[in-house]
């Protein structure tokens, strides 16, 4: 397994990481994802280990904290070689404090996520979401709180505008606090959002990305086709219409080239999907899920081999759009502002 640094930290992760949505399957849509109980997420975490996979993703609203419960319980015994993230800032109940980034919710919200992980630290903590109400030096100073006590090592954001980010490093850096390390950021092949403004930052910042749902919110898993049904198994049922819309056509071209470069390789739709993710810019590592033990072998052989440059750029061919504005017009002047891929 790849390790890279996260950002412009000595952190090294894996480059591929096992998140945990999948496990408890509480609630609706957590159950539309899949529902690992402590059993099975004990084989997963065997399996990933073998393979090297090292980093563990969750979050509080994961089926209501027991995604953090069950992780916490499949690697007892083995924290010393595992690598722990998870997040914290959406609502978890109809207290008025428990939601976003106040040193209140912050603070008891590390400390019931270390209690449910089973752990004495995190090793990655990230805002799962901006927080507008709540003055940055306030979050940044709890964090740093947080961190000189021991209980989080670095820190990262995940669902920011480009704005928001910035002005998070901008104020670590005028008071001296940790500054983000990595973007957890929805980015697929079917989806390349990220790249028109979060990457050139993350690259000028030294953030790093960590890729969730890089299958296309579940339509790259190679089971949707061109005049063919949703498939009756498939999560899309319960929870396409909560995640990031898609034109079928823009679909259906990209299904195309991936199937095409399927074909060429001998690779799995998925597996090409993931290795055009980790050969892109400030990529760290990419959060693959898996609601059982077959999904995630399929997953991890998305490694140890690269698509080459000819088959990238068919699949950037089919996988671009035009950007909003302002970003169509820089690249009028690529000459002074250049595109990071």
């Amino acid at each position: 397994m790849e390790y890279r640094y996260l950002g412009a930290s000595g952190f090294q992760v894996p480059v591929l990481s096992l998140g945990t949505a999948t496990f408890g399957g509480k609630g609706d849509f957590f159950a539309a994802w899949g529902a690992t109980d402590v059993a099975e997420a004990r084989r997963l975490v065997d399996i990933s280990l073998d393979a090297g996979v090292t980093l563990f993703d969750s979050a509080d609203i994961y089926s209501s904290g027991a995604s953090e419960s069950i992780l916490g319980e499949a690697l007892k015994g083995r924290r010393d070689k595992v690598l722990i993230s998870t997040k914290a800032t959406f609502r978890v109940d109809d207290t008025p404090n428990n939601v976003g980034s106040s040193r209140f919710h912050l603070t008891n919200a590390v400390n019931a996520a270390l209690k449910r992980l089973g752990t004495d630290y995190i090793d990655l903590f990230q805002l799962h979401g901006f927080d507008a109400r709540t003055p940055v030096a306030e979050v940044l100073s709890t964090l740093d709180d947080l961190v000189r006590a021991g209980k989080i090592r670095y820190t990262g954001v995940s669902n920011f505008s480009g704005w928001h980010l910035q002005k998070s490093l901008d104020t670590a850096d005028r008071y001296g606090y940790p500054r983000y390390v990595a973007n957890q950021a929805y980015y697929s092949l079917l989806h390349r959002d990220y790249e028109w403004e979060l990457m050139p930052q993350g690259i000028d910042q030294g953030v790093g990305a960590v890729i969730w749902s890089p299958l296309g919110w579940g339509r790259l898993t190679g089971k949707l086709r061109r005049g063919q049904p949703l498939p009756a198994n498939s999560r899309l049922h319960k929870t396409a219409e909560q995640g990031p819309q898609v034109d079928d056509e823009h679909l259906y071209r990209i299904v195309d080239a991936l199937d095409e470069i399927a074909t060429q390789t001998g690779k799995t739709v998925p597996q090409i999907a993931l290795n055009w993710l980790l050969q892109r810019p400030t990529v760290a590592t990419v959060l693959i899920g898996a609601r059982n033990e077959e999904q995630l072998r399929q997953n991890l052989g998305a490694v140890g081999w690269n698509l080459t440059p000819e088959q990238v750029a068919r699949l950037d061919k089919a996988s671009e759009v035009t950007p909003p504005y302002p970003y169509w017009h820089q690249r009028g002047f690529a000459e002074r502002n250049p595109s990071p891929v």
